[in-house]
């Protein structure tokens, strides 16, 4: 009897320093899925070796043709993918692109939304077209470095300031710095991610972020996340090594949780997004809010933001996935 259940691929791994987070991301999405419901399995994607976990425990490799997959001597295609690669090629339209080609729907934005919330510079530019508040910023180019100076960035952008990669996950690679002596090592530690580097303007204030996605019929925001910690800044450890303190409903006022809630779902539809998205925020003392970054593909362990974010809003993460891989079938 054919199998009635969709065959669900959750897309992990990928190229980035991330990879293995990514892993976490792709077992907590596991431990969510109705199984009653789908067929899920585990993709594991790291340059050319596509392999799927079977359900015996052993791995089979991914046929690129069609993405499918032998077992038990049967072959499946996949009917859907959720992606959860934090980085290239997950979150930078790649992957989308080659779904896009073999016709299998993905729980992500498309190939030009990824493409442009990868690259934290571009996306920087384009919001701050359409009236959206962002730091102000400067991009650095491997082998172009000359064209920035000390002197210019110290005059523009300010001390303390963050060396960032441009175009790769921000968990790596970012440097708080506080003198024009500390930019040259971090713009080669940077370097090691990305070959763009993005040198941003340092904004004081109550860092927060916000998830929500959209379907056909509604749209589903998620209660705000206070993010604090003693680190420096919002880094590796702090995100997955317990440096923190997330306080969900964040400690805001109403008009500002209103607010923040309206330019979230602005930004989903200025970029056109599917699936579920985390925005990361700064609000300043005087009450201004400013975006930092667009996540497509958020971490989806049992303790990140956004399974922290649907329990807050009495939401099962079980039915939100249906939710949204049902939405492309509808």
């Amino acid at each position: 009897m054919k199998n009635l259940k969709r065959v669900i691929a959750i897309v992990c791994g990928g190229d980035s320093s991330e990879h293995d987070v990514s892993l976490r991301s792709a077992q907590g999405l596991y431990s969510f899925f109705d199984k009653e419901r789908y067929d899920v399995y585990i993709v594991d994607v790291k340059g050319q070796d596509w392999l799927v976990e079977l359900h015996d425990g052993t791995t089979a490799r991914i046929d690129r043709n069609d993405f499918s997959f032998i077992e038990d001597g049967i072959a499946k295609r996949f009917d859907y993918a959720y992606i959860t690669i934090h980085g290239t090629p997950g979150e930078n339209g790649i992957m989308q692109g080659y779904f896009d080609l073999v016709g299998v729907p993905y729980s992500t934005s498309g190939v030009l939304v990824e493409a442009i919330t990868f690259d934290k510079f571009v996306l920087n530019q384009y919001l701050r077209a359409y009236g959206i508040l962002v730091a102000d910023s400067l991009l650095i180019r491997k082998g172009y470095e000359e064209l920035v100076s000390d002197d210019e960035i110290e005059q523009r952008i300010g001390m303390p300031c963050f060396v960032k990669p441009a175009t790769d996950g921000s968990s790596f690679g970012v440097s708080k710095v506080k003198n024009a002596d500390q930019l040259a090592p971090a713009i080669r530690k940077a370097m090691m991610e990305s070959s763009e580097v993005m040198v941003e303007q340092y904004l004081k204030g109550t860092e927060i972020t916000m998830g929500i996605y959209k379907t056909k019929e509604k749209a589903v925001p998620f209660p705000i996340t206070e993010v604090v910690t003693s680190n420096e800044f919002f880094d590796y450890d702090a995100k997955y090594n317990g440096q923190v303190k997330e306080i969900t409903p964040a400690r805001i006022s109403e008009s500002l949780t209103r607010r923040v809630g309206e330019i979230t779902s602005h930004i989903y539809d200025i970029l056109h997004c599917n699936g579920i998205i985390r925005i990361d925020y700064i609000i300043s003392p005087e009450g201004k809010i400013y975006m930092l970054e667009v996540n497509t593909t958020p971490g989806m362990t049992p303790t990140s933001f956004i399974p922290q974010q649907v329990k807050a809003a009495g939401l099962s993460m079980t039915e939100v996935l249906t939710d949204i891989v049902e939405n492309q079938f509808s």
